[in-house]
């Protein structure tokens, strides 16, 4: 199982760095690395909340799962 994230692909869409979503969300760049880079092994869903709202999109524009 493989669960891709795809932040900084939502994040080149809507023209915004990782330091300005890290602020938008209330998380340290550093655990946002972590999130972007697939070494996360959880997210909060209050914190898939906010980068949701911040990029405007979906859990899924940013989760994806390959077999």
């Amino acid at each position: 199982m493989s669960i891709i994230v795809n932040v900084d692909v939502m994040l080149a869409k809507r023209k915004m760095t990782s330091g300005e979503l890290a602020e938008k969300v209330g998380i340290t760049p550093a655990n946002l690395s972590i999130l972007k880079t697939g070494k996360a092994r959880a997210i909060r869903f209050s914190t898939l909340d906010a980068i949701c709202k911040a990029l405007d999109c979906q859990p899924g524009d940013i989760l994806e799962y390959r077999d």
